[in-house]
């Protein structure tokens, strides 16, 4: 008998995971072609630049409305929303300029988000706030 509802149990397993995998819409695919990460240090007022690469691994073409954010608790940088259309299997590379709040607290690390549609997906990179003036002594005497 418990042979037999270990058998029912698994055919219903399986029977639900074939439904998922049928309803989910793998259609408009969007994946980043992430190859670098890490910490780049800005100074507050610092401009920046982020270039990130799309793929549209779905089986039709696809329309994203893409942004970009770097958050932390102390500041962000919100950029300008992009509209990206691939036919299926193509890439492009989509380029946001922005500059580090001059108001951004010192040694604070803000991550990069990418916004598209109702999704989001944080990479790793961050961007580390350094000071902008640094002291050098330049000579000294005693006398």
């Amino acid at each position: 008998m418990a042979k037999r509802y270990a058998l029912l149990f698994l055919i219903a397993v399986l029977v639900v995971v074939v439904v998922n995998f049928s309803v989910t819409d793998t259609s408009n695919a969007l994946t980043f072609a992430h190859t670098q990460d890490g910490v780049v240090n800005k100074a507050a007022g610092e401009a920046f630049t982020v270039k990130i690469t799309f793929k549209n691994t779905g089986e039709t073409d696809g329309n994203w409305s893409v942004n970009i954010a770097f958050e932390d608790k102390s500041w962000s940088q919100v950029g300008t929303p992009q509209n990206l259309t691939l036919k299926s299997g193509n890439t492009e590379t989509l380029t946001w300029n922005g500059v580090v709040p001059a108001n951004a607290t010192i040694n604070s690390i803000a991550r990069l988000v990418v916004y598209y549609d109702d999704s989001f997906k944080p990479l790793n990179w961050w961007i580390r706030v350094v000071p902008g003036a640094e002291l050098t002594i330049k000579s000294s005497t005693v006398e």
